[in-house]
């Protein structure tokens, strides 16, 4: 549904960060409409990841947090993980849509938890001090590897692990953090046994991913599960039997002195709303339709009745 431990002096980040659709944002500047509400209801900072579902999800909590009587700011397209995590260590974002499996396996690659409730077990003891992980939606998105039809058929393709038969043949394409992760290339070799010819540094399931798949550049891709243009490809989703990829809920990870039970209760109100269809709902709009992702939020909260 993709290291630093640390942002060294947050300087280098507060320069521009590239969106992977393009556009800019930065950690000083805020964005969007969630601002200012003139209200009493605390201040959040919401920062997203480089991809558009993710900031989508951003402009869900902002709009929906807003409507609670919060004063909040959204700080789209940060980057990876790897850079918006160490940013909410800091205290440059107060609050992340996160995913539960990945961020898991982020603080710990050993972790075997594949189930959501599992997941936050274990994220509440791991997390790092002043974090605190928030209830959990049934919303989930995860890895799926993808591959043509024609390239299943050439190489015999169904599952995962069948990759080894083709070893040094095929190109795999995805973020670049893919090339460390354990739900990535690290994974595939040591689940799987699977080695590739070579690996391309595109985005995270975005138009580059996609592109390279439907031109051939690529054989392999990290697809996330709730893209709405999976349906309308010939492309073949491959099985995972090991469980490589663990269950991805999606859940906000927020710092602890904004953590109060107001917070928590908006989220247990907000999440049962938030399903895995209506993610893919939303990635239409964004990724086929074309639509802004504020503005797809905004929509998604009135059609729910969560705000008016």
């Amino acid at each position: 549904m993709r290291k630093l431990s640390t942002i060294a002096g947050l300087a280098a980040l507060a320069l521009t960060v590239t969106a992977c659709g393009g556009g800019t944002t930065t950690l000083a500047e805020p964005s969007g409409r969630a601002g200012s509400t003139g209200s009493s209801g605390g201040t959040i900072v919401i920062g997203t990841a480089n991809f558009t579902e993710n900031v989508t999800l951003g402009y869900v909590y902002a709009g929906y947090l807003k409507s609670k009587g919060y004063e909040v700011t959204v700080k789209p397209n940060l980057g990876s993980r790897e850079v918006i995590f160490p940013a909410l260590q800091n205290g440059d974002i107060d609050l992340l849509p996160e995913y539960q499996g990945s961020l898991l396996l982020y603080l710990d690659k050993e972790s075997k938890a594949a189930d959501g409730a599992a997941q936050a077990a274990e994220l509440k003891g791991k997390l790092p001090a002043g974090l605190k992980l928030l209830p959990f939606a049934p919303a989930e998105d995860k890895t799926i590897w993808m591959v043509t039809r024609a390239t299943a058929a050439k190489y015999g393709l169904k599952s995962l692990e069948d990759l080894k038969k083709a070893n040094g043949k095929l190109v795999y394409g995805g973020p670049p953090e893919d090339k460390t992760r354990r739900v990535g290339i690290v994974g595939l070799k040591d689940v799987y046994g699977a080695e590739f010819k070579a690996f391309r540094a595109l985005d995270a399931g975005g138009p580059l991913t996609k592109t390279a798949l439907k031109k051939g550049d690529i054989d392999v891709a990290d697809i996330f599960s709730s893209d709405a243009e999976i349906s309308s490809n010939d492309w073949v989703g491959l099985e995972d039997p090991q469980r490589l990829q663990p269950n991805e809920n999606i859940a906000p990870v927020v710092r602890e002195q904004k953590a109060d039970d107001k917070l928590t209760a908006a989220f247990e109100a907000l999440n049962p709303k938030l399903t895995t269809e209506a993610l893919i709902q939303m990635n239409h709009k964004t990724d086929v339709e074309k639509e802004d992702p504020e503005d797809v939020a905004d929509e998604w909260l009135k059609s729910t009745g969560l705000v008016s």
